[in-house]
């Protein structure tokens, strides 16, 4: 395992593969008991991994109890997260979701009640709620953290407007800045790449991605007649094989498993890491994070990141296809392009 900066803003060192505990617990009907949750915990900080990441609403809660009994005797060796927005209660009531004070304060104690901690390493705001301005967010992260309950503010899902706002936000009035942004991020949900991670890169965040395996399918293993989550979820946070684009990309992912001698799991892992994204793996058995954590002893070639480059491609759209044409580009510098010394240049 190696470990690189969250971010700009941090200076803190993490493990560069992040174990997710959404399969942590059986109250969603479809998920790890706590005998096999603590096999993948364990497996995963046997490997050198510090990262965990879960939110209050995964497996209605149960996953942050099973993480309470797990972290206890090694806290200070890990970086734990959750999120609030959506309630640990299917039916939670109107005051405790959504992103206002009140909602991040309650969930917060909750939380860290079943976590069994005194503070989290970083919170995440799961989703925006559309309703809640961004200054009530930052405000109240803020105060988390001046209060010692929460160390690092995580933006989830967010669009990348809102998350821009927020840091200037911040920077503004010397409050906590946003640390990280958490989005889907993969060969087949590639759409990041327009607006959410340029603007990561310019306002210094990290960026962690959810699903690198489209729920699985990126394995290959659907094509075998597999159910996973295509059937154990109801199809939630699973992208099937539905288009001639994703099973182009299954298939470049397989030619290169078979010429590497690996498999295409692993491949569309490593590749999520040769994007500068930080893949979230979240394995339902000790198996699968066994065979997830074999991404890290892959290097790929140009050759094979071109070739998935080219496969699971998509347009940026406007207004950056317009801009980043040769001959717009050389109307914005007078006509000498070809003679401007690019900023990457100057930084050789």
């Amino acid at each position: 395992m190696r470990y690189k900066l969250l971010g700009q803003h941090t200076g803190i060192r993490l493990s560069e593969i992040i174990l997710g505990a959404g399969m942590f617990g059986l109250k969603w009907g479809h998920g790890a008991d706590i005998e096999e949750s603590r096999k993948i915990f364990d497996g995963y900080v046997e490997a050198g991994g510090n990262f965990i990441d879960t939110s209050d609403t995964y497996q209605f809660g149960e996953s942050e109890e099973f993480l309470g009994e797990f972290i206890k005797p090694r806290r200070e060796e890990l970086f734990v997260t959750t999120k609030f927005t959506m309630s640990v209660d299917p039916k939670g009531g109107i005051l405790a979701t959504g992103n206002s004070r009140k909602a991040m304060v309650h969930s917060l104690e909750q939380s860290l009640k079943r976590l069994k901690t005194d503070r989290l390493d970083l919170y995440w705001v799961h989703f925006p709620d559309a309703l809640t301005p961004i200054d009530e967010i930052m405000r109240g992260l803020d105060d988390l953290v001046r209060a010692g309950k929460i160390l690092y503010i995580g933006l989830s899902d967010f669009p990348a407007w809102r998350v821009s706002a927020a840091s200037v936000l911040a920077e503004l009035r010397g409050w906590t800045p946003v640390a990280a942004q958490q989005i889907e991020y993969s060969l087949i949900e590639r759409t990041p790449e327009r607006d959410l991670l340029p603007m990561a890169a310019a306002h210094g965040l990290a960026t962690v991605g959810w699903s690198p395996l489209g729920g699985g399918v990126l394995t290959g293993k659907y094509r075998k007649g597999e159910k996973g989550r295509n059937e154990g979820m109801g199809g939630r946070v699973f992208q099937p094989e539905n288009t001639p684009q994703r099973t182009a990309i299954i298939d470049a992912l397989e030619a290169i498993a078979a010429e590497i001698g690996s498999n295409p799991g692993r491949i569309a892992i490593a590749w999520v890491n040769t994007k500068g994204v930080w893949p979230i793996i979240g394995p339902r058995t000790r198996e699968q994070l066994d065979d997830n954590l074999g991404a890290l002893e892959l290097t790929l070639s140009p050759e094979h990141i071109q070739k998935l480059d080219e496969a699971s491609a998509i347009t940026l759209g406007f207004p950056h296809d317009l801009l980043s044409t040769p001959s717009m580009r050389n109307r914005m510098t007078g006509g000498k392009l070809d003679s401007f010394i690019q900023p990457s240049e100057l930084a050789r």
